[in-house]
């Protein structure tokens, strides 16, 4: 079985400027992959030649088996980054329209619409029209509208962008309900939060180019740990250990430590006790897919990280 989703060597140009460069990139049937990234990085491109919006310049994109997303529309799913309902149409009757647009008949879209509504919390406002709710309500009615005809594979352009903690967890809920019942869903976010709690694949871009594609577990490795450790003693004695890598001062007693590739910090905390250094704090932490991004995409990532 081909895989769900399949970039090989694809660029998009706009005369001089490279949008998406040389990027490849397989997506298995029924995971969840986080398409990462800061602002301007080539997502929603790379996401709307996947669909056929645009053509890329080079390069080839295969879904679900197929070489054009239009051919096999109706078993795919799109939230656009651009978020906009039909102001006047009640929640219901949004979801459901769409829902016919890919095939579904008016009663069964119908009746779809009314149990993604109630699943998800909007029962109470199936009737109410699209513009009497909350940003937050209203992006999930689009969410569910982008779903309602159970497609096999669902692209996500930001789905987390301006929602609250409460409809971000819901729009967790969402997308894992979906890998659940075997579903493929990529979505694009620079929260690395979201793709800690639900990936299974990870891909890093930044401008255009991929710097990281495998599973959390695999990013997180890429890094070193560290143990951060207080003390008003010389830690001198700790650089020669085969477990450090480097140590760097944080002031007032603290020490951060970077450690060797599979070293274990427990040989740190011995050789502290055997060289008689008091400690007032040992930590040890792994890096995060935080640590991962900042590393990967350097000085891009600070209007994402800070934003």
């Amino acid at each position: 079985m081909p895989p769900a989703l399949e970039l090989r060597n694809v660029t998009k140009t706009y005369g001089a400027f490279t949008a998406v460069d040389d990027l490849s990139l397989t997506v298995p049937h029924g995971c969840i992959c986080g398409f990462l990234g800061p602002n301007g990085a080539g997502k929603t491109t790379t996401l709307r030649m996947i669909l056929e919006i645009i053509r890329p310049t080079q390069g080839t994109i295969s879904i679900l088996g197929s070489p054009s997303a239009l051919a096999i529309r109706n078993r795919i799913g799109y939230l656009p980054e651009e978020k906009g309902l039909y102001k006047k149409m009640k929640a219901w009757s949004v979801i459901a329209y769409f829902a016919t647009l890919k095939g579904l008949s008016r009663r069964m879209a119908r009746e779809r619409a009314f149990q993604l509504l109630e699943r998800y919390g909007l029962k109470d406002f199936a009737e109410a029209r699209t513009e009497a709710l909350s940003k937050g309500m209203g992006q999930k009615v689009q969410v569910l509208a982008a779903i309602a005809h159970d497609p096999e594979f669902v692209i996500l352009d930001e789905p987390f962008s301006g929602l609250d903690p409460v409809n971000q967890t819901v729009m967790e809920d969402i997308i894992t309900d979906l890998r659940q019942r075997g579903r493929t869903v990529i979505f694009s976010t620079h929260v690395m939060a979201h793709a800690e709690r639900l990936c299974d694949r990870l891909a890093i871009i930044a401008r255009g180019r991929k710097l990281f594609d495998g599973t959390p577990e695999e990013a997180r490795r890429s890094l070193p740990c560290r143990v951060r450790l207080q003390s008003a003693d010389s830690i001198v004695r700790l650089q020669g250990l085969p477990e450090v890598a480097s140590m760097i001062s944080a002031g007032e007693g603290r020490w951060d430590i970077e450690l060797t590739d599979g070293a274990n910090p427990q040989a740190v905390l011995e050789a502290c006790f055997t060289a008689g250094i008091r400690l007032s704090s040992f930590q040890f932490t792994e890096p995060t897919l935080h640590d991962v991004f900042v590393k990967q995409v350097g000085s891009d990532a600070k209007e994402a990280t800070f934003r």
